[in-house]
């Protein structure tokens, strides 16, 4: 079979792989990238965009609602699911088909599979492309929602973050397993359209952050009449009409269950093998993004296991980009940490914003992650209603800010917040611990007034400046 020579190939059309495909042509490589879904990926379809079109009109009423002089409001869940799908391109990927198109990427749609050393066969329904690199293939294939292994519950037919994004009936009650951020996100979104929710997490809400974090989501998702039960073990779930959940601490009854409790590399059927990984784990690479075992396969994205991030995936694909043009042209590759091809950011400066209500926001390490490291730091917190801009934002303001302090280069290296808005002030805090600004620097960013922001000013005044 003849083979279509080009120099780069990308696996996935994602955002992550739009990105790597976008910065290989502005370097003037020829590239083409394989999609066997739709043009744009998770985030665009069943993840970011969606998720984040449901869950704001229930934050934006809070938000009105919460300024005395402000009255009535209401939410309409048939117009909130019509702007979701709007968000959603009605799941058509032609805008994005146009991107490709205007930005010189080649297309050509089917699974693909590599199937030997800088070749990747494409599996269509009229029949086979075969496509060879001269320099790189890049693995964008994101992952997917994994299913635990619970008595009952695969042939249960759950939810997984896909259909509870794209959901068409609102359901009068519905059960949540886990408690991370799908899960979290889709209790307050659901509970928000008028469904009954329970969630039910093995351990604490939204683990991995600082656990007032947890605290705070927990507490105001049991205000707006969600039964969360942390510390549950589920035992079995049964389908004979009704979703039946039997835990170790009672049963839960629903008419529909959603699975949210993690993902898996989407590595299963891409043709690993032929070049000596195994296929469904996540591919390791290094800070260029590439397999440290080979000179011209790279992956970016959920799949290489680094972050389950969309803007941390787009950041790496950047990296990858630069790096497989610069390798290509024979130019200079800056290895170094915080080098332009490099993805450094992704060992401790990721930031990430959860959008529930209040929203939590963090950047870096956390003080678990600061005492595990064994770094000499401290903790310093902040009550964020106590500045005069927190009280314009809403009446009865509540939130907190927690930095994590390196005490021998006296920078930030960690930061939480929690709150209203959280998310719109973390960049900041995302330059300052990537920048490792001194905290006497700090000092001079004068927060203006009357913003939230000013909690910057008293959270130095705190620390002792």
């Amino acid at each position: 079979m003849d083979a279509r020579e080009v120099d780069v190939i990308v696996i996935g059309a994602g955002p992550v792989g739009e990105n790597v495909a976008d910065r290989a042509v502005r370097g003037g490589l020829e590239t083409v990238i394989i999609e066997s879904e739709l043009v744009g990926g998770e985030c665009s379809y069943w993840a970011c965009m969606p998720s984040k079109a449901l869950l704001r009109p229930g934050q934006a009423l809070r938000a009105a609602q919460s300024v005395r002089g402000v009255t009535g409001g209401s939410l309409d869940p048939a117009a909130i699911l019509a702007r979701r799908d709007a968000f959603a391109s009605d799941w058509n990927d032609a805008g994005q088909v146009r991107w490709l198109d205007s930005a010189g990427i080649s297309l050509v749609r089917g699974h693909g599979r590599i199937s030997a050393e800088r070749e990747v066969t494409v599996e269509q329904e009229d029949g086979s492309v075969v496509l060879r690199a001269r320099h790189a293939v890049v693995v964008s294939t994101g992952s997917e929602a994994a299913i635990p292994d619970i008595p009952g519950l695969a042939e249960a037919e759950p939810w997984t973050s896909r259909e509870a994004t794209s959901v068409e009936e609102i359901p009068a009650s519905l059960v949540i397993i886990g408690g991370g951020v799908v899960a979290v996100e889709a209790a307050t979104f659901f509970a928000d359209l008028g469904t009954a929710v329970t969630v039910l997490s093995r351990g604490s809400l939204l683990s991995r952050l600082e656990g007032f974090a947890g605290e705070a989501v927990r507490d105001a998702l049991g205000d707006r009449g969600v039964e969360v039960r942390e510390g549950a073990r589920i035992l079995e779930v049964d389908r004979a009409g009704d979703v039946l959940v039997t835990t170790d601490d009672g049963e839960v009854t629903a008419d529909q269950i959603l699975v949210a409790t993690g993902r898996r590399a989407r590595t299963g059927d891409i043709g690993l093998r032929a070049v000596g990984l195994e296929p469904g784990e996540w591919i390791d690479v290094d800070d260029t993004l590439r397999d440290p075992g080979s000179d011209w396969l790279y992956a970016t994205g959920d799949v290489t296991g680094r972050t389950a991030l969309t803007h941390q995936g787009k950041y790496e694909a950047r990296a990858a980009g630069d790096a497989i043009v610069a390798r290509a042209k024979g130019e200079e590759v800056d290895e170094s940490p915080w080098g332009r091809h490099v993805a450094t950011a992704d060992h401790r400066a990721q930031p990430q914003v959860v959008f529930t209500d209040p929203e939590v926001a963090s950047v870096g390490l956390t003080s678990a992650e600061a005492e595990e490291t064994g770094i000499e730091h401290r903790v310093v917190d902040y009550d964020l209603g106590s500045v005069a801009g927190a009280a314009l934002v809403a009446d009865g303001f509540e939130g907190k800010v927690r930095a994590v302090i390196d005490e021998e280069r006296r920078v930030i290296i960690g930061m939480t917040l929690v709150g209203p808005g959280a998310g719109e002030q973390l960049h900041a805090a995302t330059v300052a611990v990537v920048g490792a600004v001194p905290l006497e620097r700090l000092w001079h960013a004068v927060p203006a007034y009357p913003t939230v922001s000013e909690f910057w000013l008293r959270l130095l005044e705190t620390y002792g400046l």
